[in-house]
């Protein structure tokens, strides 16, 4: 089997997400951070995948965002 099957195994954990404050002054690659989580705006929530990729980009803008267990 090559792990790429569709069911059959539990749902991937989901985040979410929300911009809390603005990237007005910060340095580019936490604006382009928050783009890339599909933020750009005060309040807007993203339902996202919990992964490494994702935890590390929230490790770098946490003190713009919320983060709460998707349910």
């Amino acid at each position: 089997m090559s792990g790429h099957e569709v069911g059959g195994g539990p749902s991937p954990t989901r985040i979410r997400v929300t911009q809390v404050a603005s990237p007005i002054g910060r340095r580019r690659d936490q604006r382009q951070t928050l783009i890339g989580l599909g933020l750009n705006k005060i309040g807007r929530t993203r339902e996202l995948e919990d992964t490494r990729a994702v935890r590390g980009m929230i490790a770098k803008v946490k003190h713009l965002v919320r983060v709460d267990e998707a349910g």
